[in-house]
């Protein structure tokens, strides 16, 4: 098929998918489309890539940054923030009841106090608070599920077809070739590296797969056969392009987290407590020892990849040796410029940007003081999605389905800093806990609270008999 009919075919392929999956029913605001395009950007390439300004070339560049990104980035932060300070006291609930996410955030704040490069510390502090207003515009929207649904159906809808797309058809766009190992071809699709590709696939095809579930769970009467059909569409693009990019860390946590959601939808199974538990436990344990044990080293092996993790063992030594306050780190954000960036891009031809392991990176930027915090995420995190799983789990699938993605793609690639997909998904997947509101919180009003409809595992929406606050303890 000629490039150009081909990209009309794919147009009307994702109007279609739009066009499906349509629910007039469900009430969400045009605030969305701003964490919308947040994530779209975020899943592919910076404004100044599209435009083929280039990615950085030199230390020095990668310093700078790019003022067009840097544009675009302030002005759907700064329309974020006039959206949230319309929703003022369901933004409050939120950040009550995620207390811990704030010290976090406030710890990597005082960070760039002892930063190299405080003036970029602090840019890119103030990109990684974007990253939570997005989630805070979707959580308190009109009906926060529907916004999620509709959020991720968006982005994945634009963004999966055209992968495939510009791999198939458009190979300026869709491939990128490595002069370093005889031109090697990596398919990229919409993203700027096989990677990203597979984080794109990860998310969105998980959020697919719970959609779909979400349907297929439903009383027949009240099914539709339209959104099933896009979502499972779109899961066999995730399938077909996970196989191209052979991107595995992706793959492999797909796999697991799709486990995790598609065992969930078992009444049963979600009911004990234990066995939930005893799921994420071996699953965690099994990819641990296989990647730091060097047990099941043929797992590896088979995902393509070498006792090195492809390298990554090196460069987790070469980086540690450069390691000035393990207690406090080196600012936010700040450990990849400068001297330090010199010195590693002079050592690997492949010039990193990141340790490929988001606990690593954490220690390098924010030191055990922020690895500590970063437990107590966790922790308080989990605890939360387990609570929810016995109270909603229809809801609760996604979430631990993210959760796990949150904990087990980062020993192997640095997700958890500004714009990182993976940790957008994370911080969702934390923060959408509908609980029964305090007493304290039951004094608001009906337009800062909503009457909670909610899908339950079999599908039937439910209303509670009190407002319920998200993220509320």
């Amino acid at each position: 098929m000629p490039p150009f009919v081909a990209s009309f075919a794919f147009v009307f392929l994702i109007a279609g998918l739009f066009l499906l999956n349509r629910d007039p029913q469900a009430r969400t605001s045009k605030a969305l489309w701003l964490p919308v395009m947040w994530l779209a950007i975020s899943a592919s390439r910076p404004v100044s890539v599209w435009l083929q300004m280039g990615p950085p070339s030199s230390p020095d560049v990668y310093l700078d940054g790019s003022p067009l990104d840097r544009s675009v980035y302030l002005g759907l932060l700064s329309a974020g923030i006039l959206v949230l300070l319309g929703r003022q006291r369901k933004v409050l609930g939120l950040l009550r009841a995620n207390w811990i996410f704030l010290l976090f955030l406030g710890y990597c704040a005082a960070s760039i106090t002892w930063s190299d490069y405080p003036d970029v510390s602090s840019k890119r502090w103030i990109k990684a608070i974007g990253d939570y207003a997005m989630v805070l515009i979707v959580l308190t929207d009109l009906n926060p599920l529907s916004a999620v649904k509709r959020v991720l159906a968006r982005v994945g809808f634009m963004l999966l077809p055209l992968s495939v797309l510009f791999i198939k058809y458009h190979p300026n766009l869709g491939r990128v070739y490595a002069a370093h190992w005889e031109g090697t071809a990596y398919y990229v699709g919409v993203a700027s590296d096989k990677n990203m590709l597979g984080m794109t696939c990860l998310v969105f095809g998980l959020g697919s797969l719970w959609c779909a579930l979400q349907e297929l769970l439903k009383d027949k009467r009240t099914r539709r056969i339209g959104p099933l059909i896009a979502h499972v569409a779109v899961l066999g693009m995730v399938i077909w392009l996970f196989w191209t990019a052979n991107s595995m860390t992706s793959l492999s946590c797909f796999l697991m987290a799709s486990t995790l959601i598609l065992a969930t939808s078992h009444r049963r199974l979600a009911r004990k407590t234990w066995l939930v538990h005893f799921l994420v436990v071996t699953m965690i344990a099994v990819s641990v020892s296989a990647l730091f044990l060097n047990l099941g080293s043929g797992v590896v092996e088979s995902l393509g990849r070498d006792p090195t993790l492809t390298g990554r063992t090196e460069l987790w030594a070469q980086v540690l040796n450069l390691t000035a306050n393990p207690v406090l780190g080196t600012g936010f954000e700040s450990f990849w410029l400068g001297k330090r960036l010199e010195k590693l891009w002079s050592i690997y031809w492949w010039h990193p940007n990141e340790s490929h392991d988001g606990y690593l990176e954490v220690y390098l930027n924010l030191g055990w003081i922020g690895v500590g915090l970063l437990a107590m995420i966790l922790v308080s995190g989990y605890r939360r999605v387990i609570r929810l799983l016995r109270q909603d789990p229809g809801v609760a699938r996604l979430c631990l389905g993210y959760f796990f993605v949150g904990v087990v793609y980062n020993f192997t690639e640095a997700a958890m800093r500004p714009t990182g997909l993976v940790w957008i998904a994370f911080m969702l997947a934390i923060s959408l806990i509908p609980q029964p509101a305090s007493a304290r919180e039951q004094e608001f009003d009906e337009s800062d609270a909503f009457y909670g409809t909610s899908e339950s595992s079999s599908g039937v929406v439910r209303t509670t008999s009190r407002p319920v606050v998200i993220g509320a303890r």
